[in-house]
């Protein structure tokens, strides 16, 4: 036997059901909605989150860190191509102690240039290799406190006490000749790392010429 089911009591039940089907429906559109805008604010784990609203994509942070990214200029140039040779005779002045000098200051700093000097130089050439400009900058621009064929003859000739005042006396002017170009560096240069370096040669070689200076006098 049939049980008898009231029309209007269906017709309740069907709305009810209805309204609870709408009204989840809505709901669940709503947390989507909230879940996009906030994914889309929050910059993290979203696939837009490396892009800003004109379309471009976000460079990374990292790019700024070395020489290649920043802006460099004439000045970064020309103090990479100037203090190259300049850091070259350096380490050829410090060469020339190995079994002439006979100072242990002396022959303690000449280490100290040539464990410093060497990596500026490889820092100094990968710039310039980056950069597209040459090692060279050709002639015509004189470098300060670079010594000349003579005054390293006369180096290499001498040994003893007597090659430990000549090299402190011609390293002295050598580091004051860079130093002056790592100052106008400071002054114009753009590139950070190149700037970085300038200010690693005023601090170090300014100490280091005061050392020399004592040495001197105590000779």
């Amino acid at each position: 036997m049939r049980a008898f089911i009231n029309p209007k009591t269906r017709s309740t039940r069907t709305t009810r059901t209805t309204r609870k089907l709408a009204m989840t429906g809505a709901v669940a559109a709503a947390g989507l909605l909230l879940a996009a805008c906030s994914g889309s604010g929050s910059g993290s784990g979203d696939a837009m989150g490396g892009m800003d609203h004109g379309g471009k994509t976000s460079a990374p942070a990292s790019a700024s860190a070395s020489a290649s990214a920043g802006a460099f200029n004439d000045a970064d140039v020309m103090f990479a191509q100037m203090m190259i040779p300049h850091h070259e005779q350096a380490l050829k002045m410090a060469e020339l102690a190995d079994g002439r000098a006979e100072d242990a200051e002396i022959k303690k700093l000449v280490g100290e240039i040539e464990k410093a000097q060497d990596p500026e130089i490889q820092k100094m050439k990968g710039w310039l290799k980056t950069w597209g400009k040459p090692e060279s900058m050709g002639g015509g621009h004189a470098m300060a406190g670079m010594m000349s064929d003579a005054d390293m003859t006369a180096l290499a000739a001498t040994k003893g006490k007597a090659f430990d005042r000549k090299f402190a006396e011609l390293m002295i002017a050598h580091h004051e000749g860079a130093v002056e170009m790592a100052k106008t560096e400071q002054r114009n240069g753009s590139d950070a790392a190149a700037k970085k370096v300038a200010d690693d040669v005023v601090r170090t070689q300014a100490a280091e010429i005061a050392q020399l200076k004592k040495i001197l006098e105590r000779l």
